[in-house]
């Protein structure tokens, strides 16, 4: 008997795989995948005229990538912490100035934020009263004197930037 149910068990394991192979796969990618659809794709157009031509819709996600790119590997003008650079500024910019990929938010604003504010957002994320799996992952392991830390370091962002110039 248990032969035969690891043997159907098995039968409809094999269909289902077959049945994802057959639609494209396990992940079609959906917006992340036309990314890196697009990267792989990439094609350089020229315009007959050199006319000036409206930008497209690849061009416009090319200058926001580069965007993204320098804010998140902009660190040698701002000094932030080592942990604030690993946990932090991949989603909120290097200076905390948040950051956005077209219309998609990937991590709010933090510049200018007083450190009540930031202690408080990072308690609730962590303690799940705030829905976020990525925050509540990162900060899982976390002590409150580490998300005081966090906080104090975040609020000092508007002076160091004032510092810079």
């Amino acid at each position: 008997m248990k032969n035969i149910i690891a043997g159907i068990c098995t039968l409809i394991t094999f269909g289902i795989m077959g049945l994802v192979y057959s639609t494209g796969g396990a992940y079609n990618g959906g917006e992340a995948g036309k990314i890196i659809k697009d990267i792989g794709n990439r094609t350089a157009t020229t315009n007959k005229n050199n006319a000036p031509k409206e930008k497209s819709d690849r061009q416009k996600e090319d200058e926001a990538l580069n965007a993204l790119r320098e804010k998140a590997g902009n660190v040698g003008g701002f000094k932030v912490s080592d942990e604030y650079k690993s946990k932090c500024s991949s989603c909120h910019g290097v200076d905390g100035s948040g950051m956005q990929y077209g219309k998609k938010l990937m991590g709010p604003k933090l510049f200018g934020q007083s450190e009540q504010e930031i202690y408080k957002k990072l308690d609730d994320f962590k303690a799940g009263r705030k829905e976020n799996m990525i925050m509540k992952g990162l900060l899982m392991h976390l002590n409150q004197d580490d998300l005081k830390r966090f906080a104090k370091e975040i609020s000092e962002f508007p002076s160091r930037k004032a510092a810079l110039k």
